[in-house]
């Protein structure tokens, strides 16, 4: 079957602030109560969807969430009008409304879990929106992200949707930042690796700084729920170490793509073993794993962290060749720089490196693989996605043009008490819904 992997970026919402939100992100923390530019940070990540689109990749894109959000002020226990309630919560409750007014959305790579049609028994792509349920800021998206993925994903013929797993620690599900597949061809059967950071129920090591926060049982519930036998998954264990030192999900410690996996010396527990049950079940593929292990002594787990060397994408070129999209911080930090050259210069796996600026995300914890989510697309389904997604000329002119005209370019912690910033957001969503032809996927819109 002929496929492509799409990438589906998130767009930067105009409420991005940096209110430190994310225990366990080390820059979320250490950036806390910085002036932020939404309006530049939703530029920066326009800019990478239009530069890979321009050089022939699949790339779509995802609209920001309502912020703040009314609906979960309501739950709160705030009463009276949306302006009303907003007013009170910040005199009241301020760390309340920093929740109810985070742009985290933006890092549709914790949007859901997803198996393409090759992997599932019913030949459709099946999607798990992340319940996130780690972080309050974070566990008020599901409902809007699944609406939002059921109007870019239409059709019961080719796509499948499943309700987010419960809200409880015990199956605690950070989406596809913990998950990542391997095949030969996108088109063709594939492995889907899991990646968990601790076990409710069968014990283990565990970190003791930092929490995990994806759990193997809500892995292990994802593959049930997408049809995955055993032959087709793997599950493995973060290591609790690089968990401690502020690698909070998979994708901040590795990254995959096809039959090449690039990460850290020390980015899983047993990691030998677990290469070679990737490499067994995937050579019952007709695949051969490649792995990229950089050493300790070259990146320290702190200088991988701090860079987002592997917070990367990895992407396979029409012409076959590898590319590394990375974020400006790999180049400004000097080990990770000079490991960048020797790995091309090795003419390893790994053929090119591109750079993008995306200090604004970066500075809150979310580098280039945090902000896309990845779906293999057989040509049917590929026509079947809404294609007022997909990033090209015209579509980037008129979302250039939408931020430049509806966000603001300087946002702190007391911005957010002002009812104004509901209003321009609500203003802004609705043009946005009608430019992607999504219908009515917000609470405002619906009436909730």
């Amino acid at each position: 079957m002929s496929a492509r992997e799409a990438n589906f970026d998130g767009l930067v919402g105009l409420t991005h602030n940096y209110s430190g939100l994310s225990f366990g992100n080390v820059a979320s923390q250490n950036n806390a109560a910085s002036v932020a530019n939404p309006r530049a940070a939703a530029k920066q990540g326009l800019r990478k969807m239009k530069a890979l689109a321009d050089l022939g990749f699949l790339q779509g894109v995802l609209p920001p969430q309502e912020r703040p959000s009314a609906r979960f002020l309501r739950a709160q226990g705030f009463t009276g009008t949306d302006h009303e309630m907003i007013l009170r919560a910040a005199k009241e409750a301020p760390a309340i409304l920093a929740a109810a007014s985070s742009a985290s959305s933006m890092w549709v790579a914790n949007a859901a879990t997803v198996s393409p049609s090759a992997d599932t028994p019913d030949g459709r792509v099946h999607f798990t929106p992340a319940s996130l349920s780690s972080k309050l800021h974070r566990a008020i998206e599901a409902p809007t992200t699944g609406r939002v993925l059921r109007a870019v994903f239409a059709g019961d013929s080719h796509f499948a949707f499943h309700e987010p797993l419960i809200g409880a620690p015990a199956v605690g599900d950070e989406g596809a930042a913990n998950h990542t597949r391997f095949c030969s061809d996108y088109g063709e059967a594939g492995v889907e690796f899991f990646v968990y950071g601790r076990s409710e129920f069968d014990g283990g090591v565990a970190p003791q700084r930092y929490p995990a926060r994806q759990t193997l049982e809500a892995s292990a519930a994802i593959a049930r729920l997408h049809g995955l036998g055993e032959n087709a998954t793997v599950f493995a264990q973060q290591h609790p170490d690089v968990i401690d030192a502020g690698v909070f999900h998979n994708d901040v410690i590795a990254v995959g793509n096809r039959d090449l996996l690039f990460c850290h010396q020390n980015a899983f527990l047993n990691q030998p073993a677990v290469y070679e049950e990737i490499r067994a079940k995937l050579a019952a593929r007709g695949a051969q794993l490649r792995v990229v292990e950089v050493p300790v002594a070259a990146v320290p787990v702190e200088a991988a962290v701090s860079s987002y060397l592997f917070n990367s994408q990895l992407l396979t070129r029409a012409d076959g060749k590898t590319v590394l999209v990375v974020p400006q911080e790999c180049r400004d930090n000097p080990r990770v720089s000079a490991y960048l050259d020797q790995l091309i210069a090795s003419r390893g796996p790994i053929d090119e490196v591109l750079v993008f600026d995306l200090r604004e995300s970066m500075r809150n914890g979310g580098g280039p693989a945090c902000l896309r989510l990845r779906v293999v697309l057989s040509d049917a389904e590929q026509a079947a996605v809404n294609p007022q997604v997909w990033i090209n000329d015209a579509r980037f002119a008129q979302l250039d043009s939408w931020i430049e005209r509806h966000y603001r370019d300087r946002l702190v912690d007391a911005d957010l008490a002002d009812p104004s910033l509901l209003d321009e957001c609500r203003t802004a969503l609705d043009e946005l819904t009608r430019i992607l032809a999504l219908g009515s996927v917000y609470d405002f819109q619906l009436g909730n």
